[in-house]
């Protein structure tokens, strides 16, 4: 830029821009993402930064005391065609950190990674980056035993209890979000161990969009809302995270999951659990294996159908939070089995085939079983939200001895990430010192001062060696059960930036995903792509994805693409052979009903007896009956939880029919608009549209008495999963032995093979 007149260098640089890139003229319909349509290849001819589109404003560049400077508004954007550092630097690379060799640790010497993921973690204030809209339980950990052969950490032995936090979160959204939205959720647990803390930070899904943390930044800018207008909130279904992954295709195989029922839980306690990486186990003899960690649900893994979740987002934002607590408060507590997968600690690295450093992989469990070490069973709820549940802080390097680090790129990057964005979010470096984040051992770690200390530090010689405090600490010895970084050989190599060419493989664990699902989760995998997709602004885009697609299965990209109005390419590279994983359904099991929700439709002319039967039973089965009426109060005696104008079918497992009620006097349009749903005469028509929302979601359904009227009247009588009974005890039977398989799919087949 010429110094001599910087006002006018600036405006040319936007003119030739604008000149060089095609389709800058605004399009006819609004909400094109950027200045420019994109093209189906990625972008590799250098220019410079596209203009601002023509609605999009900037503050005037005057001087911090209001002079006018006359340079442009843009001058404050981004300068040149080319990556910088922060201070202008040229960067050949920024999707891979610096290693010692393609296999090895990551360097500290990596500015650039530091430099990029250290304004990562502070980019946003005051609440997370990532991971904002969270809830959390206490709880406790119990061992049993079964891995103390594998590792030292102590929490594992037999009978040990250890108490825990655990907190359940969204990624994308703010804290203002909604629970029910398709993403991805974290499951973390804090184990308070007397060795110290063990911080377990990982997803409902096994593996990651990424492979090596440089590229953390990249997704998660993609996948929040547009930086412009902060929209799309809390949700993948927009051009930025679309085109990222379309081009970084190693992100395919969790967008594959994230398309798949797990992007939206039926209920945190219905919610597996994964630590992602793989991390390294060592004994008391100084033996090692490599582990993957699971969390196994008691009620096992279940979701939400999409219009569920679409209408809970907007009757209930925070139904999974309420979930959780309900069901602690009624203790129908939430339950998991912690479990490992056991794999050599050999030189390579591998399982299988199966690169054990790639977050972007699984191994499945048909190959390498799920192993018991430990029970956890959630049983408080928090007193005050923002101290315990938003000041938690979590750090992959909270490490107990016996349990210690691999490699993984991905896992490498987090262990500095998780320090580092404390500082910002809690405002100094003694977040430990906070009570919900506090260890439950003995602490001596000779940091001192700094913002919001509040321990009150004794002794005059916070370093070592020293004399003045009589040596005080001192370093543990091999009796005193230290932390031991795992000696592991790091092979001989240059510094690069490089991953192995086993990371190089995006699609055949995709593949592995598809075709273990059953019917009905292709169906539901085949309709979120094309949602998502149909959402998005620019055809080159979808045709991109559609790319990817290929290239995992031709039958979900024909679906796809037709879905959208588009043909299906060819693949680009031969379909991987792979097994299924029955593993990874999550259909065709049967599960305990702990916890559910039983909607019990009544009016004056039920069988109210019948009812009060049916409800003490429900009781009994650890479910929780809500009587759904015309009006609040009681009816026959029996206490109301519900009215027809304030429950909705998203709130139950199973809906029983009891009677069949006449419209309410508030069974007025104008007042509810669910009462000006197409009904029958006789009978509410709030009570119909509840019926045929449930049949719609796949719940069981059942009814007795004159409650057999309403599954006639609504149509759905005789059909999979709709049943009757002499009384109320004999149709809760039938629907009890339903609900155990979370749905009746076979309601609905399947088109999709």
């Amino acid at each position: 830029m010429e110094s001599s007149n910087p006002a006018k260098a600036v405006k040319d640089v936007v003119e030739n821009a604008a000149e060089k890139v095609a389709g800058v003229l605004t399009p006819d319909v609004p909400g094109a993402p950027g200045s420019a349509p994109p093209p189906l290849e990625e972008p590799t001819t250098p220019h410079d930064p596209l203009p601002p589109k023509k609605e999009q404003g900037a503050p005037e560049t005057v001087t911090p005391t209001g002079a006018r400077t006359g340079v442009p508004k843009i001058a404050k954007g981004q300068q040149g065609a080319y990556l910088t550092t922060a201070n202008g630097t040229r960067l050949r690379d920024t999707d891979h950190s610096l290693k010692a060799g393609p296999r090895g640790p990551i360097l500290l010497q990596d500015h650039h990674f530091r430099e990029k993921i250290t304004h990562f973690d502070h980019e946003r204030i005051p609440e997370r980056v990532v991971h904002a809209r969270g809830t959390g339980a206490h709880g406790v950990f119990t061992g049993y035993g079964t891995a103390d052969r594998l590792t030292t950490a102590g929490f594992l032995a037999k009978g040990k209890e250890t108490e825990v936090f655990v907190r359940f979160s969204t990624v994308l959204g703010s804290r203002g979000s909604a629970d029910t939205v398709r993403d991805t959720r974290g499951f973390a647990t804090k184990f308070y161990t007397d060795e110290g803390t063990f911080d377990l930070v990982g997803n409902n899904m096994p593996v990651f969009f990424i492979q090596d943390a440089i590229k953390f930044p990249d997704i998660i800018h993609a996948a929040k809302p547009h930086p412009d207008r902060e929209i799309p909130q809390a949700q993948s279904a927009h051009d930025t995270f679309w085109d990222f992954v379309s081009l970084h295709t190693e992100a395919q195989h969790h967008t594959i999951w994230n398309m798949s029922d797990r992007g939206i839980p039926r209920s945190y306690r219905t919610m597996e659990g994964f630590g992602v990486h793989t991390f390294r186990l060592v004994n008391a003899a100084g033996e090692t294996v490599l582990v993957k960690f699971h969390w196994k649900p008691k009620l096992g893994v279940h979701s939400l159908t999409w219009e569920e979740a679409q209408l809970l987002n907007g009757i209930d934002p925070d139904f999974h939070r309420r979930d959780l607590y309900d069901a602690i408060e009624a203790g129908a507590f939430p339950e998991w089995e912690l479990g490992i997968q056991v794999f050599p600690d050999t030189p390579e690295e591998t399982f299988a085939g199966i690169d054990l450093l790639d977050p972007t992989k699984i191994v499945p469990e048909e190959l390498a079983e799920v192993q018991p070490v430990g029970r956890l069973v959630l049983n408080r709820t928090p007193r005050n939200f923002f101290a315990e549940t938003e000041q938690v802080a979590f750090h992959l390097g909270h490490l107990p001895p016996g349990i210690d680090v691999t490699n993984d790129p991905l896992l490498q990057g987090r262990l500095f990430s998780y320090l580092d964005t404390q500082l910002t979010r809690l405002a100094g470096p003694n977040f430990t010192q906070i009570p919900i984040n506090r260890p439950h051992a003995a602490v001596n770690d000779m940091l001192r001062d700094g913002f919001h200390q509040q321990a009150v530090h004794a002794g005059v010689a916070p370093y070592r060696p020293n004399s003045l405090d009589g040596g005080n600490p001192f370093p543990a010895g091999p009796d005193d059960h230290p932390f031991v970084d795992v000696p592991v050989t790091v092979a001989e190599a240059p510094k690069v930036r490089a991953s192995p060419a086993s990371f190089d493989d995006h699609f055949s664990q995709a593949r592995l995903f598809w075709l273990s699902m059953s019917p009905v989760e292709r169906e539901h995998i085949v309709r979120a792509y094309t949602f998502e997709l149909g959402k998005c602004y620019h055809q080159a885009i979808k045709e991109r994805q559609l790319r990817a697609l290929a290239n995992i299965d031709p039958v979900l990209c024909e679906q796809v693409a037709t879905g959208l109005g588009l043909p299906a390419p060819q693949p680009s590279e031969p379909l991987a052979e792979v097994a299924p994983s029955p593993a990874l359904s999550q259909v065709g099991r049967q599960w305990p009903a702990d916890g559910r929700m039983v909607g019990i439709v009544v009016d004056a002319d039920s069988d109210l007896d019948g009812v009060g039967h049916v409800r003490r039973a429900v009781f009994s089965a650890g479910m929780v009956p809500l009587l759904v009426a015309a009006h609040g109060g009681t009816v026959g005696g029996l206490p109301v939880q519900r009215t027809f104008a304030t429950g909705r079918s998203v709130e139950f497992d199973a809906l029983l029919l009891a009677g069949a009620p006449a419209p309410a006097p508030d069974a007025l349009a104008a007042r509810d608009e669910k009462a000006g749903a197409p009904g029958a005469p006789g009978i509410d028509p709030r009570v119909l549209l509840m019926v045929q929302e449930c049949w719609r979601h796949a719940k069981a359904i059942g009814a007795w008495g004159t409650g057999v009227t309403v599954l006639e009247r609504a149509g759905v009588a005789g059909t999979p999963g709709v049943v009757t009974g002499e009384d109320g005890s004999d149709t809760l039977a039938a629907v009890q032995s339903l609900m155990a398989a979370h749905r009746v799919w076979d309601r609905f087949p399947s088109s999709v093979s």
